[in-house]
């Protein structure tokens, strides 16, 4: 773009260009910057000394940007495929979703099994041995996050490969996803691949992708309603700025009538970001929580955009021109998206409660029959969620989830010398360990503390946005610690555990004007904890597959004595 010319939409939204090395960020001097940071030119000279000319070295530099996350999201498919059906039966809690998503595929709602607890897949195949009723069953949760995993058994059929491919395809996708969140959020394609490999090399992410429960799928939705957001946060803020008046000398310069007074257009990527959270409610009703600090955030960002563009009353300007358009485009959509997931029960005769309404009268007779049928149904959902405190051996506070106090056994076997590939004299573990990373989880807290600085005292909207992600998915468990409650819910978080980390190892590394000696430090410091932290990831991986290794080689995996 030329100094002199007004910017258009097109040239500020110009920002696939990655940012040197590290950087986490630097302050930006031009309004337009500050509205929408571009990311720098790419590094080209390495290109260029092979032969490449100065066209074709920016082209292989730019498409690093694609490049880089998907050979991240290779190597996370990779080890999250490998071996995918064991152990061959049901572990855990896929007693309950694995047999829900079959019975969705062939009635349209969850039906009865005889037998909850019977985990033998070739059993469960076999309907004469345990046959599926078509008596509705009362289920804790909504379809969604099942009718993802039926895809995987339509595919593959009722075994383990089939009800978990959809997850371990989900956790795949989302480090692809993060990769690109991260780049989009940092202005850096170095740190978002970076954030991608932690996640690609958690432990709890890892475990959760090869299982067919429903919270990775909630992780899933939100992490793509969040990168939706910040896809909105550009492109409106780009619209702003091209509204903006230019002075003399080529520079965007602040303006109060146009940033009181314009208009940010249509809001495509926030309908997005609002059916994605409608998606990750249906699936889970924490997703809930996502969608309300969600829409708190944005109205935030739109008052930070009005105020850089110079309006006068800049929450007047947001309340007058955005809210309504934030709104309408999150909550309602969310609303929508969540009733059409219950199709299949709308479209039933046997779904549980489906015809609760139909005779029944009252003041609230004028709503449609199904509707609040649907409502009563939900509302004993919500009561049976809220009261449930069954004691259970593996239950964990909120309070011990980030330093990995009590992490979820799903599987657990002590095969004898000779039995299942077990050679040693002292017995064997075979063991499914759902613990994240502790080098990751333990340098997270960490980077959250540094995290809460940047966002308090040096105003980084980027930590904010990370902190309001990681406080919806932690923070409301805290309302429910008299329920039976578990660690492996924290992996709707992870991603942006990752993001912080990485955020705090690009300051680490030191900005690009630094000194040789201070960058290499910070390489030095950065490259280490990485490495430890990817080595730890191997350390545990056999209890993180249910590899059989020696009962000794067990019990030293077993730092804390509540991981037993």
């Amino acid at each position: 773009m030329l100094h002199g010319s007004r910017p258009t939409t097109a040239s500020l939204e110009r920002i696939d260009r990655p940012r040197p090395f590290g950087h986490a960020g630097r302050p930006p001097s031009d309004v337009r910057e500050r509205l929408v940071p571009p990311f720098p030119e790419p590094g080209t000279r390495i290109w260029e000394r092979v032969g490449l000319g100065p066209e074709p070295a920016y082209r292989v530099a730019s498409a690093m940007g694609w490049l880089g996350p998907l050979l991240v999201a290779l190597l996370a498919g990779t080890i999250r495929f490998w071996r995918l059906g064991q152990p061959h039966e049901l572990a855990f809690d896929e007693t309950y979703y694995a047999k829900d998503a079959w019975s969705l595929l062939r009635l349209g709602y969850e039906g009865t099994w005889p037998d909850r607890k019977v985990a033998d897949p070739q059993v469960l195949a076999d309907p004469q041995v345990v046959p599926l009723s078509d008596t509705g069953s009362f289920v804790a949760h909504p379809p969604t996050g099942k009718w993802v995993i039926a895809v995987g058994e339509w595919m593959f059929g009722l075994e383990p490969f089939g009800w978990r491919f959809m997850t371990a395809l989900l956790g795949t996708l989302s480090v692809l996803m993060l990769c690109r969140v991260g780049r989009r959020l940092f202005r850096s394609t170095f740190l978002g691949c970076l954030a991608g490999t932690l996640l690609a090399v958690d432990g709890l992410h890892y475990v959760m992708s090869r299982t067919a429960l429903l919270d990775l799928i909630v992780m899933f939705f939100v992490l793509a309603a969040f990168g939706c957001l910040l896809l909105d946060r550009d492109h409106a803020r780009a619209r702003l700025a091209a509204a903006l008046p230019v002075s003399p000398d080529g520079h965007v310069r602040p303006d109060g009538d146009t940033g009181d007074h314009a208009g940010t257009g249509g809001r495509p990527w926030r309908i997005a970001a609002g059916v994605c959270l409608g998606l990750a409610a249906s699936t889970k009703w924490n997703g809930l929580y996502f969608l309300a600090f969600f829409m708190v955030l944005t109205v935030l960002w739109d008052v930070g955009a009005r105020r850089v563009a110079g309006a006068r009353h800049p929450y007047r300007a947001v309340l007058r021109k955005d809210v309504g358009r934030s709104v309408l485009s999150l909550a309602p959509v969310a609303v929508v998206t969540y009733l059409v997931t219950w199709t299949g029960w709308f479209l039933s005769d046997g779904g549980y409660g489906r015809h609760w309404a139909d005779d029944r009268g009252g003041l609230w007779s004028w709503i449609p029959a199904p509707l609040r049928s649907l409502w009563h149904y939900e509302w004993a959902v919500y009561r049976f969620n809220v009261g449930l405190e069954t004691s259970h051996k593996y239950e964990s506070n909120p309070w011990s989830w980030l330093v990995l106090g009590r992490p979820v056994l799903f599987s657990y076997h002590s095969p004898e010398p000779g039995e299942a590939g077990c050679h040693a004299l002292t017995g064997c573990s075979r063991a499914i360990l759902a613990l994240g990373t502790p080098m990751l989880w333990w340098t997270a807290c960490c980077a959250l503390g540094y995290l809460l600085f940047r966002w308090a005292l040096r105003r980084d909207w980027r930590a904010g946005a990370v902190l309001c992600a990681v406080a919806a998915g932690y923070l409301p468990w805290f309302l429910y610690q008299d329920r039976t409650i578990f660690a492996f819910y924290a992996v709707v978080f992870v991603p942006y555990l990752c993001l912080a980390v990485a955020m705090a190892l690009g300051a680490l590394l030191g900005p690009p004007g630094a000194g040789a000696d201070r960058r290499n430090r910070g390489a030095v410091a950065v490259g280490t904890l990485v490495l430890l932290i990817v080595w730890n990831f191997i350390y545990f991986f056999p209890i993180y597959t249910g590899r059989t290794i020696p009962y000794p080689e067990w019990q030293t995996r077993m730092w804390l004595d509540t991981w037993i």
